[in-house]
């Protein structure tokens, strides 16, 4: 996402082909993109760059919401699905992606119906695989009885542990991976953001953490969790990501960046040694109700199905 949307202006498309040729050569096999991520730019990026190395990787793209005349669409309804995942698979350059989510759970749509579209293509031989997105362990469950669902990807970060309520043990039950997305928090825990630098196009704008007031409160448990990174010998970044490969066997972090460097640097979590005293001291740094702000802003919220913690 970070190469084409949400994060102000994008990079040259040379410059997106240098990453994700980099990435293919650290041995990065995992490429998420979606139709909404730069309005099918996105996916048309990683067509051309990756078409040619299209067996060395596992690639994966979404349903159900895209980008139409410069507004998102979420639109679950199974012809819908269809048709746009032709779309998908040409820009893509591919006959089958290996993975599908559903991006957004369409709520006039019964899950079991936009799913039951997507088990479809499946038949079809356009997708080998099937997965959601921002959804609870309830629709999880829905979702699998209709067919197997192999992935869930939801954002999950030490300052972002909804998934904890349900979604993590849902995935285990099931036998599903969690794909944790935003894992560094949207840049907030490399300690490296000023909101104030923000352009009109950077989706952090309008999030309530990255507002004045919540961002100022959180600062304290940013100065304590980077104080915690220099004494375990690691980046924030390193640290952040360590964290969540030891939460379970099943949890698949996926951070997103444009730069090379940020790529080796986030590379450098999975030799990062993270002994129990750090985690539990992480755990406690993050405790629920540690960090002010809501993940989104209200009408962005009641998009998403999945689960809140409830305020004491």
């Amino acid at each position: 996402m970070n190469l084409s949307h949400a994060y102000g202006t994008p990079p040259p498309a040379e410059q997106g082909a240098q990453l994700l040729l980099h990435a293919l050569d650290l041995g990065i096999t995992l490429f998420d993109t979606a139709p909404l991520y730069g309005f099918a730019e996105n996916e048309k990026l990683l067509g051309n760059v990756l078409a040619t190395h299209r067996a060395k990787l596992i690639l994966a793209t979404k349903a159900g919401m895209y980008g139409l005349d410069g507004r998102r669409v979420i639109d679950g309804r199974p012809q819908t699905i269809k048709e746009q995942m032709d779309l998908s698979l040409r820009r893509l350059r591919t006959d089958c992606v290996d993975l599908l989510y559903l991006h957004r759970w369409d709520k006039k749509i019964p899950i079991e119906d936009s799913v039951g579209a997507m088990a479809d293509l499946v038949r079809e031989g356009k997708a080998r695989a099937l997965g959601l997105s921002e959804v609870s362990a309830d629709t999880i469950m829905r979702a699998h009885r209709v067919h197997p669902i192999v992935a869930v990807q939801t954002e999950y970060s030490l300052w972002t542990r909804n998934a904890e309520i349900g979604v993590l043990e849902a995935c285990r039950e099931i036998g599903a991976a969690l794909v944790a997305f935003s894992p560094l928090a949207r840049g907030w825990l490399t300690n490296t953001l000023d909101p104030g630098e923000f352009i009109a196009a950077d989706i952090r704008k309008g999030m309530p953490r990255f507002q004045p007031g919540n961002f100022e409160q959180n600062r304290p448990v940013l100065k304590e969790f980077v104080a915690l990174a220099s004494d375990a010998g690691c980046t924030a970044a390193q640290l952040a990501l360590a964290w969540l490969l030891n939460r379970a066997p099943h949890v698949v972090p996926i951070p997103g960046t444009r730069s090379i460097a940020h790529l080796d640097e986030n590379m450098g979590a999975i030799a990062t040694p993270v002994g129990s005293d750090v985690i539990q001291r992480l755990d406690r740094l993050f405790e629920v109700g540690a960090i002010a702000g809501d993940r989104y802003a209200p009408a962005v919220q009641r998009e998403i199905d999945t689960e809140e913690f409830v305020e004491t």
